[in-house]
């Protein structure tokens, strides 16, 4: 294994591109940031209380976000941005956190599944075989935005999946941030698969880079460099302190990308990250050292936070944070 700088000193601010956690938009988006603004009139005019409650409470300073915040709710789409922030216990929203449904597509998840089971319950009394298969796109929709709970491996030599799916690609790649060679591995995600995307590894973000793009099939090789997409730059938080990426891509369907982490923030193996509703494709870059195991092959399904895509060898790591020690003493 090759000697490594360590790289999560390197912190870069988050780009001027990226204002949100959501930075290609979206119409449910803009439905939530709309009903946002009634809502914070109501809370000044109607509950004083709450609201000087909640700013007594909070922690940190001004969020950059375009609006006022009154409440955790203000903050959903800003979080990557730095600022305000609520513990647990004075939080009154924490609650969603625990629903069996991806917190951030609750708002898809009543809008489009509310809509469609209210179309459904219409069509059922006016000519009930054509409510059959909208209740089944319901069904579906409810389905894709499920969160599942994953059983996350403890070994700190092994690397999880980002995503669930199927691997549609393994391939040696030369890439600028990682700096030597290293291994891509593809994961297709169906409408059909969970959408959540956990974190590889104990890793700390460094950096972050958006790209406006195309909507192509993920399944298309050109997929992956013409669509939107957004890359997060890891580095691990133990020694060897080596560069990991993983890049959400976004699909012919799946046209939202949600990334909720910013630069300077250290994740766990298996936590969440962000997620790409409706279809998609994700990529996981790491390091090819010596060692280096793939455990996975082409076509096998996977899941974020508990499949092993790959092992790294004890003695080689060893050997690295050796090298990193006499590189950084301190």
């Amino acid at each position: 294994m090759e000697e490594t700088e360590d790289l999560s000193a390197r912190v870069e601010p988050l780009p001027a591109d990226i204002k949100d956690i959501q930075p290609g938009g979206g119409a449910c988006m803009r439905i939530e940031l709309a009903w946002g603004r009634w809502r914070r009139w109501y809370l000044k005019t109607f509950r004083r209380g709450y609201v000087a409650k909640m700013q007594q409470t909070r922690e940190g300073t001004a969020n950059d976000c375009p609006h006022e915040v009154l409440d955790p709710r203000d903050v959903k789409f800003y979080r990557n941005q730095g600022g305000y922030t609520w513990s647990p216990e004075n939080d009154p929203f924490t609650w969603r956190d625990r629903l069996p449904f991806a917190r951030a597509g609750l708002a898809e998840l009543l809008i489009l599944g509310g809509s469609i089971f209210a179309l459904t319950a219409a069509l059922a009394f006016l000519f009930w075989p054509l409510a059959i298969p909208l209740a089944v796109v319901g069904i579906l929709v409810v389905w894709f935005f499920r969160d599942p709970k994953r059983q996350v491996p403890t070994d700190p030599l092994c690397v999880v999946s980002p995503a669930d799916g199927h691997i549609s690609s393994i391939e040696e790649v030369d890439d600028e941030f990682i700096g030597r060679p290293a291994v891509l591995i593809g994961i297709f995600l169906s409408i059909f698969d969970v959408h959540i995307n956990r974190m590889p590894m104990d890793a700390k973000v460094v950096g972050l880079r958006y790209r406006r793009g195309k909507f192509l099939n993920a399944l298309r090789p050109e997929s992956a460099r013409e669509n939107e997409q957004m890359e997060i730059r890891l580095v691990r938080n133990s020694a060897p302190h080596y560069p990991i990426i993983v890049r959400q891509i976004a699909g012919a369907i799946a046209r939202r990308i949600v990334c909720w982490v910013g630069p300077g923030e250290t994740l766990n193996r298996g936590d969440q990250f962000g997620m790409i509703k409706l279809g998609s494709r994700t990529e996981l870059i790491v390091p090819k050292e010596d060692g280096l195991e793939i455990l996975v092959s082409m076509g096998q399904k996977v899941e974020a936070g508990s499949t092993i895509l790959a092992q790294y060898s004890l003695a080689q790591e060893e050997k690295a944070a050796e090298a990193d020690t006499e590189q950084d003493p301190h």
